[in-house]
């Protein structure tokens, strides 16, 4: 069994706030590993993509997800950590990880400032293909998917906290 909840999903899909919801409705602690990693490194992350590089950045966010040891925690993870096999994987040996599914066109409008967001996006590469590459990981790695189309993040954290009671010891 599993006693932790994780959530995957594209940025601005609103795993952070869905996160903390979800805490509080479950009793869990929320862990948001993009701010671990803001503490970590002392900076925010858009400066560590700028200045080190989305390579860079993948490494220390495998770190991250790699030292995750918890019990009875939403786990919010950034977007790119479908990126590191190693991590989903250990977070998936005692989490139910949960794909926060919001089309994309909902997602762009989330996201007024993509260059200031902490995006881990390559040269070059639009959001639409960001979208189109990570979406089959997602589903990959995903024990659950909870499409999020039109729903407010109180009705998905519920839907999220029913569908998990399965997989929870």
């Amino acid at each position: 069994m599993k006693n932790n909840i994780v959530l995957i999903g594209m940025p601005g899909a609103g795993k952070s706030t869905i996160g903390v919801i979800l805490a509080k409705r479950m009793g869990f602690q929320f862990i948001d590993t993009d701010l671990i990693i803001q503490m970590q490194e002392k900076c925010r992350l858009q400066q560590i993509i700028d200045t080190r590089g989305v390579k860079k950045f993948r490494q220390i966010e495998e770190h991250v997800l790699l030292n995750i040891d918890s019990k009875q925690n939403v786990i919010a993870t950034g977007g790119s950590a479908v990126y590191s096999q190693q991590g989903l994987e250990k977070l998936g040996k005692n989490g139910c990880r949960i794909y926060i599914d919001v089309p994309v066109q909902v997602l762009k409008q989330r996201i007024a400032d993509m260059g200031q967001r902490g995006l881990v996006i390559d040269k070059g590469q639009t959001f639409n293909q960001l979208h189109l590459e990570r979406t089959p990981l997602y589903e990959k790695y995903a024990d659950l998917t909870i499409p999020c189309a039109k729903m407010s993040a109180e009705q998905i954290a519920a839907k999220i906290e029913e569908a998990v009671q399965p997989f929870l010891a």
